[in-house]
């Protein structure tokens, strides 16, 4: 195939790379210098498969501090639909996020919903998590509309995704960082008892991979459906590790939704996880 894998340098486009090396993949990333959005402007090649990736994330530190650099995904989603509807590709791969849905649905508590798809009506939009889930909506919503136009889309929403050389940004890495370096205390940022879905990168890049095969359409959850608070991560880690640190709440550091956990059962039609939480932190 002929494929276009925009933000191929960042954490989940390298294991994309992996994943269709042998094809013939064209990468564009800012990190190389090339902004994506002057390719949109200007490229006229038709592309197999487009899988765009390129945004700016940053972790929950940017997302609630500096939330109008997020914003500029906008334009960057904008672009590319664009374009895409210039050249026509094959098929295009998006992104979204577990963010995009209704804030109102994760406060937890006793109010503990599993996010199941049919929760985010693109008739009928709710609040999102900050600017960050408004730029994945907002980007869920042109799609459909380029769809309309006869180009097949894909749109998948992971949860909480890690795996090796992540940016220490994230919470998961930032745990392994911790439990490796034997740190005492360990902080968690909030009380801890935030609750994540989390899943292995692998997972996230077979289970894609396995939707194109199928040609999977709508909307599609990427994640385990395990319920996991990060005090409950923490000691997973430091269990593995092998040692039992003090730990250190940082109460008024950000901390996101209270639980953000989904209802895998369209990924599981036609994909199973295979890494559980275990056997990926100890690896």
């Amino acid at each position: 195939m002929k494929i276009l894998i925009t933000g191929h340098m960042g954490f989940v486009g390298k294991y994309f790379m992996r994943k269709y090396v042998g094809h013939n993949i064209t990468g564009i990333d800012i990190k190389e210098g090339n902004d994506c959005r002057d390719f949109f402007k200007t490229n006229t090649d038709r592309f197999d498969l487009i899988i765009h990736l390129a945004a700016i994330v940053g972790g929950r530190q940017t997302i609630e501090g500096n939330p109008l650099s997020v914003a500029t995904d906008l334009a960057i989603d904008s672009d590319m639909i664009q374009w895409a509807l210039r050249t026509k590709p094959g098929r295009v791969v998006y992104f979204s996020s577990s963010a995009a849905y209704p804030i109102k649905l994760q406060t937890g508590g006793l109010q503990r919903i599993y996010l199941d798809e049919s929760m985010i009506n693109l008739n009928d939009l709710e609040m999102p998590d900050l600017t960050y889930g408004w730029a994945k909506l907002t980007g869920e919503y042109c799609l459909q509309f380029l769809e309309s136009e006869g180009i097949k889309v894909n749109v998948f929403r992971p949860f909480s995704g890690y795996g090796t050389d992540q940016d220490l940004d994230y919470p998961f890495p930032s745990y392994i960082h911790r439990a490796k370096n034997l740190m005492s205390p360990f902080d968690i940022w909030g009380d801890g008892t935030q609750v994540r879905d989390f899943i292995h990168m692998q997972d996230i890049i077979d289970a894609v991979d396995e939707a194109i095969k199928q040609d999977i359409r709508g909307a599609v959850n990427l994640g385990s459906g395990v319920a996991t608070t990060f005090n409950h991560l923490q000691e997973i880690v430091c269990g593995i590790q092998g040692y039992s640190p003090e730990v250190n709440h940082i109460v008024d550091a950000p901390k996101g939704v209270m639980y953000r956990v989904c209802k895998p059962t369209k990924m599981l039609s036609f994909y199973k996880p295979k890494i559980n939480i275990y056997d990926g932190i100890a690896r």
